[in-house]
């Protein structure tokens, strides 16, 4: 057994070292999570110390708001996931090489979202009603309003994300869970909008998230179905994913005209 050398370890460092001064996101993906992790309990906790009876109001307002926001986080994440596998596996030229159209393919991406979210949260959602005496369905129909809506908003999302990995390659994959938790603070998941600070509140009224999260709150709170958060969550959806596809038929363009459908790959 050779003894253990010192110069050996550091040269191993030393290239870690060189991979990450070469790699933002990688350095960005370190101090990430933890910062998400902080705003977004920072404010939970500051909303709770001076009202503390918002628990007691709406039994289960918190693990309702666990739930939709996995719709929105698999949703978007079905989407990227099933184009970001095509690249995996260098597919994705051999799919354009057949008649299939970028609008085919963007739509089958839909469906996939559509399915992986439902794998994902249905279990939960069922498994809540043992675990807690609590049913998401109990909701009713603005349930359906509330899932679809974040579905919708995960397929915009979902539509950035390839964009950005069809321009820059599979180093942008990382955004496929770095935009999405992004906008977790300002989507309101588990505290109302006047927990954010004023500054906040224009970014916030900007997502289709935080529309449906208000919504959910008002429906368990007060038994009513708001049609004004509703209507602005449809109106925002319809802008983001326009958006979406306007910049994903952009960079499909450019990398169909650089050669980069060829290049991109694991």
């Amino acid at each position: 057994m050779t003894a253990i050398s010192l110069n050996r370890i550091g040269a191993l460092c030393q290239r870690h070292f060189y991979v990450l001064r070469r790699s933002p996101m990688r350095l960005l993906e370190m101090a990430y999570w933890p910062t998400m992790q902080m705003v977004i309990w920072g404010f939970l906790s500051q909303f709770l110390a001076t009202n503390s009876s918002y628990i007691a109001g709406a039994f289960g307002v918190l693990i309702a708001g666990v739930l939709l926001w996995d719709v929105l986080f698999r949703g978007q994440l079905g989407f990227s996931l099933s184009f970001i596998e095509e690249l995996w596996s260098r597919n994705l030229a051999n799919l354009y090489c057949s008649p299939l159209s970028p609008l085919e393919h963007i739509l089958s991406l839909v469906a996939m979202s559509f399915v992986r979210a439902l794998i994902g949260v249905l279990p939960a959602m069922l498994l809540a009603i043992p675990f807690y005496d609590f049913s998401i369905f109990g909701l009713g129909i603005p349930l359906l309003a509330f899932f679809f809506n974040l579905l919708i908003m995960g397929c915009g999302l979902g539509l950035i994300v390839a964009a950005m990995i069809l321009r820059y390659g599979l180093a942008a994959e990382n955004m496929a869970w770095f935009l999405v938790f992004f906008m977790a603070p300002f989507s309101c998941v588990y505290y109302p909008l006047t927990a954010l600070p004023d500054w906040a509140h224009a970014f916030a009224l900007a997502l289709p998230s935080t529309h449906v999260f208000e919504g959910m709150r008002a429906v368990l709170f007060h038994g009513i179905f708001p049609w004004d958060h509703f209507l602005a969550a449809v109106g925002l959806n319809a802008i983001l994913c326009v958006g979406g596809m306007a910049v994903y038929l952009f960079s499909f363009g450019q990398a169909r005209k650089l050669g980069l459908l060829l290049q991109v790959g694991e």
